[in-house]
């Protein structure tokens, strides 16, 4: 996947690296005490992540804009995207209580590390709780910063700038839907819909996708063809992402085996387990779903239901069909074919991955 002047990826990367150059060298004249907390910020928007929010940025924008278009505001704009991300993944983790992120320990975990090795006083994981919530706040300041330094066209910035501001306000209240649930308790297939469709469908790809279409001036049958596929695709990518948190690889997701159960998260296969389950099962789903000190062969037995009760069947079939119908809703006049093919690409990609 391309974009004029090099790929997509590098260049968005290139506009993130001089970003956070700029805010480092800001930081590092208040004092070297902040020198942990923007090195912690390029670590966790630099090293990995799969640009997929400006990848979707960039092929909305391309729905109606030629490939000899500049480009240039907008791959900016898309790379803001990935600093509002970042944000979103510190706080989760703090939320979920995780301890990893891609392979590494998450940053509420590193901060309480560092506190721990420097013999300082309370408690470190306090301390590494506090300094997490607020590296994730100045990763949403300057995720505003950098996208209000974009410098669309006037007659398209107004538009641009809701969406923007849309997509902040939906993950936000994704997030908290989704410790609602958790809160609840319930093995809701309704509830976990509902919270996909915030958190995931609405802000990593229809939101993303809008905020390109509304840059290049868009009409509203693209607005609505864009829907149809961000919306579809975007709960296929987060089911994906659940099957991936129970069943994937540690060596390729970077969590440990099976860290969503031992995290209690009550999801669209959690919640059709135990709508299966027998009593034994379903006593076994309460009583471990959770369970931070789960042993392998625990989370095993906890897959096994899962498996036997037909569950993971049931969401890799809704999987393959909303993919399906996010592909489907790209057959329109409104779409370019340059970004048909490109949206169609990223759809495989987002539902197929291994990580």
């Amino acid at each position: 996947m391309t974009a004029r002047g090099g790929s997509l990826i590098e260049r968005v990367d290139t506009e993130l690296a001089a970003f956070l150059d700029g805010r480092a060298a800001a930081f590092a004249a208040l004092g070297s005490d902040l020198l942990p907390v923007s090195d912690a910020a390029r670590s966790m928007v630099l090293d990995g992540g799969k640009r997929l929010r400006p990848s979707f940025a960039y092929w909305g924008w391309r729905t109606v804009r030629d490939s000899t278009d500049d480009d240039s505001a907008l791959v900016t704009a898309a790379a803001s995207l990935e600093l509002l991300h970042a944000c979103a993944l510190v706080h989760d983790d703090v939320m979920d209580s995780s301890d990893t992120r891609r392979g590494r320990p998450a940053a509420h975990t590193a901060f309480a590390r560092m506190h721990r090795d420097s013999g300082w006083t309370g408690r470190p994981e306090a301390f590494g709780t506090a300094a997490a919530i607020l590296l994730g706040d100045l990763l949403l300041s300057w995720a505003d910063a950098m996208f209000a330094s974009v410098g669309l066209a006037p007659e398209v910035a107004a538009h641009a700038r809701v969406v923007y501001d849309e997509m902040r306000q939906l993950v936000m209240a994704g997030q908290y839907l989704d410790v609602l649930v958790q809160a609840r308790g319930a093995f809701s297939a309704d509830e976990a819909l509902r919270v996909i469709e915030f958190k995931t469908s609405k802000y990593t790809v229809e939101g993303p996708l809008h905020l390109g279409a509304a840059a290049a001036g868009a009409p509203p049958e693209v607005f609505a063809a864009l829907t149809a596929y961000g919306l579809a695709l975007g709960e296929a990518f987060q089911l994906r992402d659940d099957v991936l948190g129970v069943f994937g690889d540690p060596s390729v997701t970077g969590k440990p085996a099976g860290d969503d159960l031992r995290e209690g998260k009550h999801t669209l296969l959690t919640a059709l387990a135990m709508a299966a389950a027998d009593a034994e099962q379903s006593q076994l789903l309460r009583d471990s779903l959770g369970d931070r000190d789960l042993d392998d062969d625990q989370v095993e037995r906890l897959r096994g239901v899962i498996v036997a009760t037909g569950a993971l069947v049931q969401v890799e079939h809704r999987i393959s069909a909303r993919t399906d119908a996010a592909r489907t809703a790209l057959s329109t006049p409104a779409i370019g074919e340059d970004a048909r093919a490109a949206l169609d690409a990223l759809a495989r990609a987002a539902t197929e991955r291994h990580a």
